[in-house]
C-alpha cells in the first residue's frame, strides 16, 4: 500500500466509536497510511490473520473482546504480528503497562495530540520494516496487483501449489519469493530453476541430482533441486518449456515426494511448495498436445494472472518514482527529480517488457542524465519511446490542477509526509492543505 514514492505502511485499526474511527481513518489516510478499520475485536482478528500489516492501532475497550486479549491471542496464533499500539484512558492505563510486557510496542493516552500518535505509529511502521525504505514487498498499487498482495498470505498458509501466468517482466518471480515469505513456519530454501534455459539433456540431474559417477563428470555426489527445497518452496520459471518426457517425471515427484537420483538407488524424500510461472497459455498446449493434462490440474490449484503493466497505468507512476527514489539513497550525491510532464510522458508508452524494462529505462535516465530533473528525453532519447502516443490537448484549468497535485505530492514526500512539516513549506496552514488534498482528491497519496 503506497505512498507517492514508495510502499506505504498499511495500518489496521481497530475501535469501535463511529466519531473517532471515522476521524482516524482520513487523518491516518492523509498521512500517507493505507487503513483497514475494523470495529470488532473479532473483525480486527479475521483481518489480521488474512492480511499483512505493517502497524496495528487499537482502542483497550472493544464492544466484544478486551483489545489486550485479541492482542495476546494473536501472538500465538500470527508468527510476525505487527507492532501494536494502543489508546487507552486513564482507568486502564495499568493494563496497557501489562501489554507492554507482554510484548506491545507502546501506548497513548485519551485525549491524545494526533501528530504524537502519527509520529508513533510511523516510527513503528518502519521499525516492521513493512513500507520503510529500501522495502521491497509492494507488487504496485493498482487494484488488481493490491488484491494479489491481499490474498498472498493466506494462500501461503493453505496451499502447496500455486501457478502464476503473465508477460516477461510483470514480477512472476517476486510473487513467487513473496508466497514463500509468507507461508508460516516456511523454513528452507526458496529454489528458483528457469525451465527454458536448462538443455533438455541435463534437465533430469539438475531436477533430481546425481551420484558420484552416474555419468561422466560427476565427479561427486549433486542435490537435485527437489532435495535442495526440502520443507521450502520450488519455483519452476517458465514451466510451458518443460519437455513432456520431463513433465511425467514432475508428475511423479509431486504425486509420491519421492524420487531416486540419478546413478543411485534410494529413494529420497522431499516436501515443497511448489511455484510454477509462465508467460504461455497452458490450456491451449494442452489442447495442443504440448503440455500434459494431468500435471496441469496438478499445479493448477489456484491460478494468480499477473496484468501487464500497460494495463495498470496507476503502477507506472508508482514505479517510476520508486526507482527514482532507489537510485536517490543508492547516490545521494546525485538526487534525481521527476518532471512532472516526464511522467504524463511515461504513461502513454506500451512496455512491452513490463516492470523490468521501465526498471531499466529509469536506471539509463538516472544514469544518463546531466542534470538532476529527469526530462522524457532522458527515457525517450535512445528510440524507447517511438512508439508512445501523445497526451491528449487538455485545458488550463486541468493542467494546473495536475500541477498543483503533483507539487502537493511532491511537498509532502520531501518532508516524509508529515502533514505540519508539509503545509509550513508551502507556507498554509495545516487545515488549508488538509482541505486542498480532499479538493484534488489525494486520498491515500497513490495519484
Amino acid at each position: 500500500m503506497p505512498k507517492p514514492n514508495e510502499s506505504a505502511p498499511r495500518l489496521c485499526l481497530v475501535e469501535d466509536d463511529e466519531i473517532m474511527g471515522e476521524s482516524l481513518t482520513q487523518l491516518c489516510q492523509l498521512e500517507g497510511f493505507d487503513v483497514t478499520w475494523c470495529r470488532t475485536a473479532a473483525e480486527a482478528e479475521r483481518v489480521l490473520v488474512a492480511q499483512r500489516f505493517g502497524v496495528v492501532v487499537s482502542d483497550i475497550r472493544l464492544p466484544d473482546r478486551d483489545g489486550g486479549d485479541l492482542f495476546l491471542a494473536l501472538k500465538e496464533k500470527c508468527p510476525g504480528l505487527p507492532p501494536f499500539l494502543f489508546m487507552t484512558a486513564y482507568g486502564t492505563i495499568d493494563r496497557a503497562v501489562e501489554l507492554l510486557k507482554a510484548g506491545a510496542a507502546d501506548y497513548v493516552t485519551k485525549p491524545f495530540d494526533v501528530d504524537v500518535l502519527v509520529q508513533k505509529v510511523r516510527g513503528l511502521a518502519a521499525s516492521y520494516g513493512v513500507g520503510g525504505e529500501g522495502a521491497d514487498d509492494t507488487l504496485g498499487i493498482s487494484p488488481a496487483m493490491r488484491r494479489i498482495a491481499e490474498q498472498l498470505p493466506r494462500l501461503a498458509r493453505h496451499v502447496a501449489a500455486l501457478l502464476i501466468t503473465g508477460e516477461s517482466g510483470s514480477g512472476k518471480e517476486h510473487v513467487a519469493r513473496l508466497f514463500h515469505h509468507h507461508a508460516i513456519g516456511a523454513g528452507g530454501e526458496f529454489v528458483a530453476v528457469n525451465c527454458a534455459s536448462i538443455p533438455e539433456s541435463l534437465m533430469e540431474a539438475e531436477l533430481f541430482g546425481h551420484e558420484k559417477g552416474a555419468f561422466t563428470g560427476a565427479v561427486k555426489v549433486k542435490r537435485g533441486v527437489f532435495e535442495q527445497a526440502h520443507q521450502g518452496t520450488l519455483f519452476l520459471d517458465e514451466i510451458g518449456e518443460m519437455p513432456l518426457s520431463m513433465q511425467a517425471k514432475l508428475l511423479r515427484v509431486l504425486q509420491d515426494r519421492q524420487f531416486t537420483r540419478l546413478g543411485g538407488e534410494k529413494l529420497q524424500m522431499s516436501d515443497f511448495r511448489l511455484v510454477c510461472a509462465t508467460h504461455r497459455d497452458l490450456k491451449a498446449m494442452v489442447d495442443t498436445g504440448q503440455f500434459r493434462e494431468d500435471l496441469y490440474y496438478r499445479i493448477h490449484v489456484i491460478h494468480l494472472r499477473l496484468p501487464p503493466l500497460r494495463e495498470r497505468l496507476e503502477d507506472i507512476r508508482w514505479f517510476v518514482r520508486h526507482f527514482v527514489e532507489e537510485f536517490n539513497r543508492q547516490h545521494p550525491e546525485e538526487k534525481r527529480r521527476l518532471d512532472p510532464r516526464t511522467e504524463q510522458a511515461l504513461l502513454y508508452y506500451a512496455w512491452p517488457g513490463n516492470v523490468r524494462e521501465l526498471k531499466h529505462a529509469v536506471e539509463r535516465a538516472c544514469i544518463l542524465s546531466c542534470g538532476p530533473l529527469l526530462e522524457a528525453e532522458a527515457f525517450f532519447g535512445d528510440g524507447i519511446g517511438e512508439d508512445a502516443g501523445q497526451p491528449a490537448s487538455e485545458s488550463l484549468a486541468d493542467y494546473l490542477m495536475a500541477c498543483e497535485r503533483d507539487y502537493l505530492t511532491m511537498t509532502l514526500e520531501r518532508h516524509g509526509n508529515h502533514m505540519t512539516h508539509a503545509a509550513e513549506a508551502l507556507g498554509i496552514t495545516r487545515k488549508t492543505l488538509w482541505e486542498k488534498l480532499r479538493r484534488l482528491d489525494i486520498k491515500t497519496k497513490t495519484d
